[in-house]
């Protein structure tokens, strides 16, 4: 809404000038002056500068009025912004350069979320609509459980919901991390912000060279932030006695999530960007957002040898969907967070991880989602597969089709599908079209 238009027209009028009159006296074109009063053209300040001599007035007034109408013009761009943008430029002008220095005090001492983390296949962005169309299509439920929990985006959507939610992932790193946002225990939040502002103050270039620094330096991490994190790893470790469970889990975590903001990588560890130098990043260590609930339960299982012994209403299921094995992916936080200081080789310095690979990953993924299936004991199966299919590259072509899906989860119950577009995660190798994440849920017959 402008009104400075208007505004100038009414002085205008209370002075009883005519508008040729003052387009003469102010010297502005009198097409442009009508333009501006009939609210077709904002002026410019010069503009209220000759018009507030030609008027008499302080032309900060007129200027005022100015910014004021520009101000409501962005504001209805940004409805839902537009009182707390008004705060924040309040504190701009106030601070002047003072202001960044300001921002990034306040920032840091924001908690980190679960959603913040690059992760192969993430659902953050499906979260809503999964949780969605299970609550919808599966009543009555009292019990949660993500086998292949990930990042644990869709567990920890599920907590408010149901009784008993179980998280379980075959990686240590991903059990570390639900136990630091998730898991019940005692924690003092001023502990651990000593700690952190403790490593946030350390110059990296005064320590020396560590176990992470000698592997992965120079790779996926600036070599001197390479050896803060080795450092900082390793001091956890010192500090364990004096640290609860809970603590413990949330350093660990809270090391992993600053740690990827700045890794050289595309969002994995299979390889690292090459051809250019290592963009120095600072390495600030934010608190992740720890919470503690009474209705959580952790595993770190094969999915089909807990599948045996667990008892929930709903299993919700996102296996692998191809040939990349997660435990190679993430093989440095596996390595972090074990902290075992094994030998790595190759350029991407993995280490051993055998007892890690997933069937899911290979031509016994069938057999693999037939047995798994077979053994649960459940009233709902979800299982998120995309239509990736024979899309992509070799390694990005899914292992399982939908006859195969279709023809195992009907030996259990009645299979409904629903699907969603979503963008695939690709290294660039791909081009893929009409993308969808699908929800296959089976109402099983016998549980």
């Amino acid at each position: 809404m402008h009104t400075i238009g208007k505004i100038l027209k009414t002085i205008r009028e209370e002075r009883g000038l005519q508008l040729r009159q003052v387009a003469i006296e102010s010297n502005i074109d009198l097409t442009l002056l009508s333009r501006v009063e009939n609210g077709k053209r904002m002026p410019s300040e010069s503009l209220l500068i000759k018009l507030a001599e030609t008027y008499g007035l302080d032309s900060n007034l007129l200027v005022l009025q100015l910014v004021s109408d520009k101000i409501l013009e962005i504001s209805e761009q940004y409805p839902d912004h537009t009182i707390e943008a008004l705060k924040v430029a309040q504190e701009k002008a106030r601070l002047g350069e003072r202001y960044i220095s300001f921002f990034m005090n306040s920032f840091i001492s924001r908690p980190i979320g679960l959603e913040s983390r690059r992760y192969i296949g993430n659902k953050t962005k499906l979260t809503d609509w999964i949780m969605e169309t299970i609550r919808r299509e599966c009543p009555d439920a009292h019990s949660f459980c993500d086998i292949f929990a990930g990042t644990g985006a869709v567990a920890g959507k599920a907590i408010p919901y149901y009784d008993q939610v179980i998280f379980n992932d075959l990686l240590c790193a991903n059990r570390v991390i639900y136990q630091g946002f998730f898991e019940k225990g005692e924690w003092n939040r001023d502990k651990l912000c000593t700690i952190l502002d403790e490593y946030n103050h350390t110059d990296c270039n005064s320590l020396e060279d560590n176990y992470f620094s000698i592997n992965f330096g120079g790779k996926y991490f600036d070599y001197g932030f390479s050896k803060l994190i080795g450092y900082v790893r390793q001091n956890i470790e010192d500090r364990r006695g004096e640290l609860t469970d809970k603590e413990y889990n949330i350093l660990l975590s809270t090391l992993i999530y600053n740690m990827d903001r700045i890794a050289n990588t595309v969002g994995h560890f299979d390889a690292y960007i090459q051809g250019k130098e290592i963009e120095k990043k600072s390495l600030t260590l934010r608190l992740i957002d720890a919470r503690s609930y009474d209705n959580v339960a952790i595993y770190q299982e094969n999915s089909n040898t807990l599948a045996r012994t667990l008892h929930a209403d709903i299993v919700y299921m996102d296996p692998p969907y191809n040939s990349r094995q997660y435990c190679d992916a993430y093989h440095l936080y596996e390595n972090l967070v074990r902290w075992e200081k094994p030998e790595v080789k190759g350029v991407a310095g993995k280490f051993n991880q055998k007892d890690k690979k997933s069937d899911f990953c290979t031509m016994k993924a069938v057999d693999a989602f037939a047995d798994l299936v077979d053994n649960l004991h459940t009233r709902y199966i979800v299982l998120s597969y995309n239509n990736m299919a024979k899309k992509g590259n070799g390694r990005s072509n899914a292992k399982m089709d939908d006859t195969d899906i279709m023809r195992i989860l009907e030996a259990k119950g009645r299979v409904q599908v629903f699907s969603h577009d979503h963008r695939p995660f690709t290294t660039g190798k791909s081009n893929i079209k009409n993308h969808q994440e699908r929800l296959f849920i089976c109402v099983c017959d016998n549980h």
